[in-house]
């Protein structure tokens, strides 16, 4: 394939399973989103853990998130490799459901990885924190991926300078093949 002209078709620049689940790994802060009761769209960063496929996340219950994902439990949940060992310009989207839980049992083994995590492996600093985690009014989020969205600048900008490994770009997203052409043919009709 040869180097892109423009970057309007980027959809080919996504992260292997590998490179994912390796950013789903270090980074611990992301974006939450969700949908207001009247249709708008909100989102707030959280601290993350990623644990066996799925995000974990945790919030007061008295939060209007909570609400609306007991109302319609459609998130997404969105990370950067910004400030990690990965370095800038890869991202991961997920869109997934959404499930509130307010059991002991889940409480009793999140919270403890949650702030070891949250602490940076220091376990002191952890112990403190989860003192103050665990609270009353305390939920834990559970996002189950639907699907994921990726994206890796690297690629793009080797494909840019022709260095790029064709093995390493990824299958073209409907957007990118169908959409596109369909577009861009209104837009020279226009």
């Amino acid at each position: 394939m040869e180097p892109p002209k423009d970057f309007e078709k980027v959809s080919i620049y996504g992260l292997d399973q590998q490179q994912r689940e390796q950013l789903l790994q270090v980074q611990r802060e992301c974006v939450f989103n969700w949908c207001t009761k009247d249709s708008w769209p909100m989102g707030v960063i959280m601290t993350m853990l990623w644990h066996e496929g799925k995000a974990w996340l945790t919030c007061a219950e008295q939060r209007h998130r909570v609400s609306a994902v007991r109302r319609n439990p459609k998130v997404s949940v969105v990370l950067s490799s910004k400030g990690t060992s990965l370095g800038a310009n890869k991202t991961v989207t997920i869109k997934g459901t959404c499930i509130v839980h307010n059991s002991r049992e889940i409480k009793n083994w999140f919270y403890p990885l949650f702030a070891l995590r949250r602490c940076d492996g220091d376990h002191a600093a952890a112990a403190d924190f989860l003192k103050k985690l665990d609270s009353p009014l305390r939920v834990v989020i559970e996002v189950r991926p639907e699907k994921y969205i990726t994206y890796d600048g690297e690629k793009l900008e080797a494909h840019t300078r022709g260095t790029l490994n064709q093995n390493q770009l990824t299958d073209m997203a409907e957007s990118d093949a169908t959409r596109h052409s369909l577009i861009r043919a209104k837009k020279i009709v226009e």
